[in-house]
Parts: structure tokens; sequence; C-alpha cells
């Protein structure tokens, strides 16, 4: 989409998840895509206008781009094709979302960083700005548990419950853990949290070098590995499930304190 013009858009319905808006189309047709980005699970599209088109692809959401243009509007289109894109180097890109828990919105120029969604986020995982001492300052003062700060996204963006899961065991820290603990009197992180920090940092790597595999893949650690022997070399532990904030926490008693 990059550098190309949009020469027509189709919106199959009038929303997703939220409504597109009755300006919609107007604002996106004859523009041109400056940049395509993105913002934790938000994809960024920057247009000529100075408009942003903020993108979440919710739970079944995904992009296809089909070559021409085809036949008129509803003959080649999938059920589930619910905005159509289509560009200037005559390649149409197709959003295809069966559960419509994804969402656009247009955010007016200037506004992206104040944005009801994208304006909260925290610091990206992968990014230098995420270190021990910003973690740090995210968990002091923080009675609530390890695990719910390391899944709020106005602390760390874009890291979902499966990640935090393995991103704690690697770490040797319990998700039910206690947040401020880790942090000294003064502010200053104990060195688990640049542990933590890594562990996170290893645990999305690993995940974007393994995003070929097949979701399902015995891939994960601990997650959804309940009553099986821990995989920490020398540990007897076995793998426990408890829920915290409605989602499955998966750890090991023995070796995450």
């Amino acid at each position: 989409m990059r550098g190309r013009r949009i020469t027509r858009v189709l919106a199959r319905r009038p929303d997703l998840r939220y409504p597109l808006g009755s300006d919609f189309v107007a604002r996106l047709e004859g523009r041109t895509v400056r940049e395509v980005r993105r913002r934790a699970k938000y994809l960024l599209v920057d247009l000529s206008s100075g408009d942003t088109l903020v993108i979440h692809l919710g739970m079944s959401g995904s992009f296809r781009t089909v070559r021409g243009s085809g036949p008129p509007e509803g003959d080649h289109h999938e059920r589930h094709d619910h905005v159509v894109f289509e560009l200037s180097s005559g390649v149409a890109v197709v959003f295809n979302d069966p559960r419509r828990f994804g969402f656009m919105r247009l955010v007016a120029p200037g506004g992206v960083d104040s944005d009801r969604s994208v304006g909260t986020l925290g610091p990206e995982p992968l990014g230098r700005a995420f270190t021990a001492d910003v973690l740090a300052a995210a968990l002091r003062r923080r009675k609530t548990s390890l695990k719910a700060v390391l899944s709020d996204q106005r602390f760390v963006a874009g890291l979902g419950n499966i990640y935090v899961v393995e991103a704690l065991h690697r770490a040797r820290l319990s998700p039910k853990r206690r947040a401020s603990t880790l942090v000294t009197r003064s502010g200053a992180p104990r060195p688990q949290v640049g542990a933590l920090v890594d562990a996170i940092k290893d645990v999305l790597r690993d995940a974007i070098a393994n995003a070929h595999r097949v979701y399902g893949e015995d891939r994960f650690r601990v997650y959804d590995k309940e009553g099986r022997p821990c995989p920490r070399h020398g540990c007897r532990g076995i793998i426990k499930r408890i829920a915290q904030g409605g989602r499955s926490t998966f750890f090991c008693p023995v070796c995450q304190r």
C-alpha cells in the first residue's frame, strides 16, 4: 500500500466492531498512502490528507491481496470480506473478519498520540526504550500481581497473555507475585527486573522467528501445559493453571518465585 493511491473503497457493511462512519469512504478515496506502520497490536496507515487509518485485526481479522478489481462488487468477494481497498497499482487489499471483532477508525491529523486506543500505550517491548528502569517505574507501588501489570497495555504495549506467561517462566518469577516487590524503596529495579526484560524480548524474538509455525504446535514451555513436568533442567515442579483477570495462567510453583 505504501506509495499507492487508494482509487476506490468498498465498505461492504457499515460497521465492524464499531461503525465505520458516514465519511469513511470519502476520506480514503483519492488519498495516497504515505506509510504503513505498527504500534502494539494496531496497524497505522498514514494518508496524504494527514489522516491516519487505525486498524485492529481483532481475533479473526486478516488481509489478503488480489490482483485487479474483478467483476462488480459482491460477485468475487468472500462472505466475510468487509472492506476492500483498490489501489492505483491494480492490486486490491481485502480485509476479511468472520467474527467482526476487528475495527477501523480514521483519526484526524495530529490525533494519533491522543487517540483513545493508540495514545495510551506503553513502550514497545522490543524497542530500545523498554529497559529495566522503565519497567521498574511501572511496577513501583503496584499492589497488583506481576502478571496483571505486564498484561496492561499502558505499561507494556502489545504483550499478550501467552507471552506474559512464557516470559515469567523464563525469568523464574511467579505470576502471582506483587509487582512492587521487584523494586527497591528508592525505585531502583532489582536484578530480577533486568532478567524479566531480557525474557520478554527473548520470548517475542523467538515467536517472530517461528511465526511460520502453525498455532497449536508444541512451541510453548508452560502455556497450556497444565499437569506436565516443568521443562527447566533440574526442576521437579509440575505446571499449574490458575485464572487471573479472566485469563488462564500457567506456571511452575517450584521454580517461579
